[in-house]
């Protein structure tokens, strides 16, 4: 005889008369409604002019965001439907249902705002005693554009497009000419294909101009490094008193590359090299990670291929931070973002930098693991001190963290969560993004922390 549950899908059902009482005490999405109504969002309520219909309330919608961006669920039509199929969205939403459009239109309205609460919550998580600014990690992770490469324009193609159309035009004029003479192929308007025609040229004028503005800075950008080669070039050989070996800088080309791109969708993503091979049209979404908490400190979203000059500007934002959260003494970062003048940067900056000089070798053998560091260097420089710190036992202990600092948070964000791409356009746009999806992360991340009572 079967013993199975009875299926009865005729028998009326009242859910709970209080949303209080659709989810258990400990749940993600009441500790998000308990984090947002902490935060201060006057400056989002100040925006409403109070006048219309009743608005929904910016706590209750950046609640449903944030929990999607918590959650995996990024789209604004993904959230709607949530409001309706998912309990902790209802719960968020009080049992209301805001439109995609409405989502959509808060988080790109808000954005500017989101970096403020951003920091906020750190100083909520300060409060809670999760915080400690001491050992950091700094990382990058490629996240793809809100745009294909394959809409990215070069502008040597650009400028055989701009051939092509104009000879189409030229032919469709003539056409036009002698139309009363010669009969039309079905289905061919001459307006129209002109229209067509004219406006394609007009995009074409457009992006081949910013092409050759980016140019432009380019080349003003290599023209000040050039210069300041040859003047170092031109001391060193002034004080050794003879001509320095190898060969001179070569002076930079003004003017656009013929593989200089831009993409018609989003014109500020640039085509990047990714992981695992090949290349796609991406930002490149930068993050400092408390080593213990995980938690994000600091953000940025660059159009750099590289990390190299990432570590200046990424100091400034973590020593901006309030007095409050403290000051890093260490900062962790991969051989990408080794020079000296980035040491210099963090020394200076009162943070103790361990940057790798070089790729590491994955498994270097017992000889390697238990060797003792060389004798420290007499009257050391900043990048000979750090080196020589790096081989010390302290130091590979303290390098080691890197690993499980920042990477493990870029893992868990794309591969966990599913945020590979960004749903906006812009840098500034992507910006604010990239800080609504660490923030988010950084709310999870402190109610895992919290103990199981």
């Amino acid at each position: 005889m079967s013993n199975f549950r009875q299926i009865d899908r005729d028998t009326s059902f009242l859910l709970p008369p209080s949303v209080d009482e659709w989810l258990p005490q400990r749940h993600l999405a009441r500790f998000v409604v308990d984090v947002i109504d902490g935060l201060d969002l006057s400056a989002m309520t100040r925006s409403y002019r109070g006048s219309g219909s009743a608005s929904y309330h910016p706590a209750l919608l950046l609640g449903v965001v944030v929990y999607g961006y918590a959650t995996g669920v990024f789209s604004s039509r993904k959230l709607e439907r949530a409001t309706y199929d998912s309990v902790a969205f209802r719960f968020i939403a009080a049992n209301e249902h805001p439109d995609h459009d409405t989502i959509a239109a808060f988080r790109r309205r808000f954005l500017p705002q989101v970096e403020e609460l951003f920091v906020k919550v750190l100083l909520l998580a300060r409060e809670m005693g999760m915080l400690k600014l001491g050992t950091i990690g700094l990382d990058g992770t490629k996240i793809h554009a809100n745009a294909s490469r394959h809409s990215a324009l070069s502008y040597e193609h650009a400028g055989k497009i701009e051939m092509q159309l104009k000879a189409e035009v030229a032919e469709l004029t003539a056409m036009a000419e002698k139309a009363d003479q010669a009969d039309l192929a079905d289905g061919l308007s001459i307006p129209e294909e002109l229209a067509r025609r004219e406006e394609r040229l007009a995009r074409l004028a457009e992006a081949r101009a910013k092409i050759e503005v980016r140019a432009k800075e380019r080349f003003e950008r290599e023209q000040a490094d050039y210069e300041a080669k040859m003047v170092a070039r031109a001391a060193k050989a002034k004080a050794k008193g003879k001509k320095p070996g190898g060969k001179p800088p070569a002076p930079p080309v003004e003017g656009p590359r013929p593989t200089d791109q831009i993409n018609l969708t989003d014109e500020d993503s640039r085509i990047m090299p990714i992981a695992g091979g090949g290349f796609e049209q991406c930002y490149n979404a930068q993050a400092v990670v408390t080593a213990g908490s995980l938690l994000v400190v600091a953000t940025d979203v660059v159009q750099a291929t590289n990390d190299k000059e990432q570590i200046e500007p990424m100091v400034g934002r973590i020593t901006a931070l309030p007095q409050p959260l403290g000051t890093p003494d260490t900062l962790l970062a991969d051989s990408g973002y080794f020079s000296q003048a980035n040491v210099a940067a963090c020394r200076t900056a009162g943070v103790e930098p361990l940057i790798a000089a070089g790729r590491q070798r994955h498994y270097p053998g017992l000889t390697g693991l238990f060797a003792e560091a060389s004798p420290a260097p007499e009257n050391p420089g900043p990048v000979q001190a750090m080196l020589h710190r790096l081989q010390t036992p302290e130091g590979k202990k303290l390098y080691a963290m890197r690993k499980y600092t920042p990477e493990p948070v870029f893992g868990i964000i794309k591969s966990v969560l599913g945020f590979r791409q960004f749903s906006l356009h812009g840098l500034d746009k992507v910006r604010g993004e990239w800080n609504l999806v660490t923030m988010a992360w950084n709310i999870k991340r402190m109610f895992a922390l919290i103990p199981a009572h």
